[in-house]
């Protein structure tokens, strides 16, 4: 591994790429402008999946001493795509992250787009959807995510609600790796989208105390393997203010989740938990 000891200040150096296939070929800080146009992956969860699914896109890579073992086989990879990687003492981690909550590990890749939707992929595809309208915590975001994949849900949409949450450094450390097993596409102009949508999906909004018939999350099971029932869609609304009254007024029933009344209503994340369980088991 690299020698360890403060690295030099990138004013005064510049960064050079594995001259071998070992992982230890040292490398400088990233130049802060150079930081800025790379998008930081932080936490061994969201690292590994990264490496996993698409090591191509990871540009630089950093690591504290105690993550030394864990991180052998990503060293080796960069290394052998001439690439720059380097062991920091935890302040510099901390820099480099943006944060003191890195995990220990950081790799900075290119941004990541979000594709537009294709109705017609989904209903081939025959797949229950969940559509986020508006939530906007980036937390929220990376906790949803998390546990899409945990579930095996393989796919979320997001609109184009002023307030949405996209792909963020944020986002990406709560998720602890989902971005790299669910797909996360854009569906813009909602409503109208959730009309033609009704073709192939049963499309439920939820809310509360609306005057409109609700069901309960039991409504979003027994669909797999029956031939006459259409895989759900489910819609989640802004954290505050619920799901536009347009899109609310597109969905054909709207969902609720029966709870003791001591509180009014969850977390949406804790919400999505639940309802994702629910289209996961079909």
């Amino acid at each position: 591994m690299p020698p360890r000891g403060r690295p030099p200040h990138p004013s005064r150096t510049r960064p050079h790429h594995a001259r071998t296939a070992t992982p230890s070929a040292p490398s400088a800080a990233p130049e802060p402008t150079e930081q800025r146009k790379l998008f930081r992956v932080a936490g061994l969860a969201a690292v590994s999946a990264l490496f996993a699914h698409e090591p191509e896109r990871v540009e630089r890579l950093f690591f504290d001493e105690r993550l030394k073992p864990a991180v052998g086989a990503f060293c080796k990879a960069m290394a052998a795509a001439r690439k720059p990687y380097r062991m920091v003492e935890g302040e510099e981690l901390a820099k480099v992250a943006g944060t003191v909550l890195h995990g220990g590990v950081v790799a900075l890749m290119a941004p990541r787009s979000v594709p537009l939707f294709d109705p017609e992929v989904a209903r081939r595809a025959g797949e229950p959807l969940l559509i986020l309208d508006g939530v906007g915590n980036p937390h929220n975001l990376g906790a949803i995510l998390r546990t899409a994949a945990f579930f095996g849900l393989p796919r979320v949409l997001v609109s184009d609600h002023p307030g949405q949450a996209l792909p963020s450094e944020a986002a990406y450390r709560v998720a602890e790796g989902g971005f790299e097993w669910v797909t996360l596409e854009r569906a813009p102009a909602l409503p109208a989208l959730l009309k033609r949508l009704r073709t192939s999906h049963r499309v439920f909004g939820t809310a509360l105390d609306q005057s409109r018939p609700t069901v309960d999350a039991g409504a979003l099971t027994g669909w797999r393997g029956n031939r006459n029932t259409k895989p759900p869609a489910v819609i989640l609304g802004n954290e505050e203010d619920g799901i536009p009254p347009a899109t609310l007024a597109a969905c054909e029933a709207v969902l609720t989740i029966p709870g003791s009344g001591r509180v009014q209503s969850l977390n949406v994340a804790a919400t999505a938990a639940i309802l994702i369980h629910a289209l996961a088991a079909g």
